[in-house]
């Protein structure tokens, strides 16, 4: 890389979105403290963070400074609208994420004995489309039990879409106990402009910048994406809000590899024009099994990235 290149990176002004996401994590690793962390591993970490990224014209926000796996974050966010709680379906799937946190081993760590391997417990899906229902398994059918929160905020949308309440709720401390992992990404709120375009702002209680970040921000975005499709609207911006930021100690090095890169420009998503409900997404899920399967439905246009990068998740 050039000097002048190099330059670019440290600029935090510099134009390219990408580089909140790499000067938050510089400053995360230059200024944060070291912690014991619930893992083992140790962690550096900073308190209170925000970026935004703007989503018209198809833009999605997927990282270029390592390759993403752009059909993990779609199946998973395909997952959780259906409602699922089974990481057995996304491992089918080819897309482990879930894997350690499912474990037989991981499961017996955390007192839940009882759970099948694979069973996560009432997580994102349940939260979004059975909200305070009693859970069970995740091979029991939920139908017509809870609050379907996702239902409600299309209608919302929809309806009022000036609403203050256009809110989207992971966090339920009565359930903490039966969660395999308690949701990190705490709660999403959309507003609507007066040009019809849908914006969501997310808060995250807990962000993980080698890993889980780029993930959630490519969801996320995704997502607004999707609901501005089923309510007939545009999206316009994703707003990223952290409170723990922290890089786990056994990614420094390779974060250290990343931020020295220049990004190249945001891919855009295109989404199949028969995708316009929520049941047609849903659905999509359960037809699809790999990556040529899902592209023609939703795929990026443009993605030109650095390679990837390894790193090992903590549980």
């Amino acid at each position: 890389m050039s000097k002048e290149d190099n330059s670019m990176i440290q600029d935090d002004n510099y134009d390219h979105q990408e580089y909140q996401y790499l000067n938050l994590v510089k400053k995360v690793i230059n200024e944060g403290e070291k912690e014991i962390d619930r893992t083992g591993t140790g962690t550096i970490r900073i308190f209170g963070a925000s970026c935004r990224y703007d989503l018209r014209d198809g833009k999605l926000p997927v990282l270029t400074t390592k390759k993403m796996f752009f059909r993990g974050v779609v199946e998973e966010l395909l997952w959780f609208m259906s409602g699922s709680t089974d990481g057995k379906l996304l491992e089918a799937k080819g897309v482990n994420i879930w894997k350690g946190n499912g474990s037989r081993q991981y499961l017996d760590s955390i007192g839940l004995n009882h759970r099948e391997e694979g069973d996560l417990g009432p997580i994102y899906g349940f939260s979004w489309r059975h909200y305070g229902a009693t859970y069970k398994t995740c091979k029991d059918d939920y139908t017509g039990q809870g609050f379907d929160q996702l239902v409600d905020l299309i209608e919302q949308i929809k309806k009022n879409p000036t609403s203050r309440r256009l809110i989207l709720c992971n966090w339920n401390p009565t359930e903490l106990k039966n969660v395999a992992l308690p949701c990190c990404h705490v709660n999403a709120q959309f507003t609507v402009s007066k040009d019809k375009e849908l914006s969501c702002i997310m808060y995250q209680r807990s962000c993980d910048m080698g890993l889980g970040c780029p993930f959630n921000i490519v969801s996320y975005s995704l997502l607004t994406h999707m609901i501005a499709r089923i309510c007939g609207l545009k999206a316009k911006e994703f707003i990223h809000m952290i409170g723990d930021c922290h890089v786990y100690l056994d990614h420094i090095e390779p974060l250290k590899t990343q931020i020295e890169r220049k990004p190249y420009p945001f891919p855009t998503v295109e989404i199949d024009p028969t995708l316009k409900t929520l049941d047609d997404f849903v659905n999509l899920f359960k037809k699809t099994k790999t990556e040529k399967d899902l592209e023609p439905y939703i795929r990026l246009n443009n993605y030109q990235s650095h390679a990837v990068i390894k790193m090992k998740m903590s549980v």
